[in-house]
């Protein structure tokens, strides 16, 4: 949480998305390293939080125990566009995108005006070359959406003020972290495969060895 995963999440929400208080978040992938985090900033923030995971474990997890506002299960909708109609019946203003894919088409298609859009993954399209988002572009220039991917390198200098601002909301009790660990060298290639499947909660570790 302390390292690149946290830096992404709160250079890309705060420097990318700009958020205002009362806006409307979207995070896909909200249970991962990056996503889970994003939302809870984003919560603390004062925005309306909606997130997509892949289980119903998960989804009652980031409502329960992170405070998400509302999460659905991806696997379970036939139609994401109406399912983002349906939890932002006044459209998107930040979405954190973590997926690619359709996840991205449905979301620029449910965008409000001067919406933002931080691109930080793409887990959808990773393994898939035929798989590629292809989003309304008209919607992107009529409604002025601004688009923006980066790396977390890009705000180092920002480090200090991040880890500031999260090792006091996690002795306050206002964020909580997710991990997932495993032990031993030999699950490496499983917890390494397991990412791409969406097995993870929170940011997957491998603990090497118990002493």
């Amino acid at each position: 949480m302390q390292g690149l995963s946290g830096l992404t999440a709160y250079s890309g929400f705060f420097e990318i998305c700009k958020p205002k208080k009362g806006e409307k978040v979207f995070v896909s992938a909200a249970s991962g390293s990056v996503g889970n985090l994003v939302g809870q900033y984003a919560k603390h923030f004062g925005c309306y939080v909606v997130g997509c995971a892949g289980s119903p474990n998960k989804v009652n997890l980031l409502k329960e125990k992170l405070g998400f506002d509302e999460v659905f299960n991806y696997k379970e909708e036939i139609d994401l566009n109406s399912t983002l109609q349906r939890y932002f019946p006044n459209g998107i203003d930040i979405y954190f995108d973590n997926v690619g894919g359709e996840m991205l088409e449905a979301a620029i298609s449910n965008m409000n005006m001067n919406g933002r859009v931080a691109l930080c993954g793409i887990i959808a399209e990773y393994t898939n070359a035929g798989k590629r988002a292809a989003p309304d572009l008209l919607n992107v220039i009529y409604k002025r959406i601004t688009i923006q991917g980066f790396l977390s390198g890009d705000y180092m200098s920002l480090f200090p003020e991040f880890l500031t601002t999260t090792i006091d909301h996690l002795r306050t009790g206002k964020i909580h972290v997710l991990e997932d660990v495993s032990v031993g060298l030999e699950g490496v290639p499983s917890a390494f495969v397991g990412l791409f499947r969406g097995d993870n909660v929170g940011k997957r570790i491998v603990q090497v060895s118990l002493d």
